[in-house]
């Protein structure tokens, strides 16, 4: 009982140092990214200027910038930024193949795809959207007060990879940040639940630049994390363009089974800086 109760205050102890660090990555981030940014950066129904953009058959002439129309031949629309908040759930998978990395100076995957998630919870939640933590059992909110706690949240928590099977409402948006190392056909019944109740997603597929070279040389053994056991090679080296094959295939199906869905898919490297992902994340989560 005391061993754990020692146990459980060294974990604890363990993840509050770390949680300072992982906000500090996640504002740095941010920073980097914000530069041109500006609030939800799609068109619709709003009180703020966005955009002028050439008229369109259809466009009702109410619309028209006579003035910007003056300066030139086409005619110009003035359009505002959409002002209804969205919901955004993320999902940074925690299963124990996430908790690993092939060298001491990259991060853990399950790290990388907290940073991620965290990044752009914190950008969309300046634009005045609305955040959860998908399975957390909290409402999504709005404010950037809601990071430590999602963050701690994430640092936490633990599970076998399975895609939480919770409803989401129509038109929200999930992210979801994972090794995806299982069969697409594992994933394919969650997300067409989600897709057909008209949920919009964002797949992040997340990977040790090990996984995706598989450098090693010689005898290797290679331990499974999720109670697969142990494999050992005489020649690893040989498994190389095998290996690469499959994981070409895994790639394709993953894109396939998105593809169908009108989903996006993203794949990110640990050994790669966040700054491109978490751009490309933003980018697809303002558009309508």
């Amino acid at each position: 009982m005391v061993e754990d109760v020692r146990g459980l205050q060294l974990e604890a102890e363990t993840l509050a140092a770390s949680l300072p660090a992982l906000l500090i990555a996640v504002d740095r981030v941010a920073a980097n990214v914000t530069q041109g940014a500006h609030g939800r950066r799609r068109s619709g129904p709003g009180e703020n200027f966005w955009q002028f953009r050439r008229y369109q058959p259809g466009d009702p002439a109410t619309a028209i910038d006579w003035r910007q129309s003056a300066k030139s031949d086409p005619l110009y629309v003035r359009e505002t930024e959409w002002a209804a908040a969205q919901t955004v759930w993320v999902w940074p998978d925690p299963s124990p193949s996430m908790r690993w990395r092939s060298r001491s100076d990259l991060p853990e995957k399950h790290r990388r795809a907290a940073l991620l998630a965290l990044v752009v919870a914190l950008l969309l939640l300046q634009g005045g959207e609305r955040v959860g933590l998908l399975g957390g059992g909290e409402a999504p909110g709005t404010g950037t007060a809601l990071l430590p706690a999602m963050a701690g949240d994430m640092l936490a928590s633990a599970g076998e990879g399975a895609l939480p099977d919770v409803p989401v409402a129509r038109r929200a948006h999930v992210l979801l940040l994972s090794d995806f190392l299982m069969p697409p056909e594992r994933l394919e019944a969650q997300l067409r639940r989600w897709a057909d109740a008209g949920v919009q997603g964002h797949l992040v597929h997340l990977l040790d630049p090990a996984e995706i070279d598989l450098p090693y040389q010689g005898r290797v053994r290679f331990s499974g994390l999720e109670g697969e056991g142990d494999v050992e090679v005489p020649r690893a080296e040989a498994l190389r363009e095998a290996y690469a094959a499959r994981l070409a295939a895994h790639r394709a199906a993953l894109r396939e089974l998105t593809g169908a869905m009108g989903w996006t898919l993203l794949d990110h490297r640990t050994d790669e800086e966040p700054g491109a992902a978490v751009i490309a994340l933003h980018n697809a989560l303002a558009r309508r």
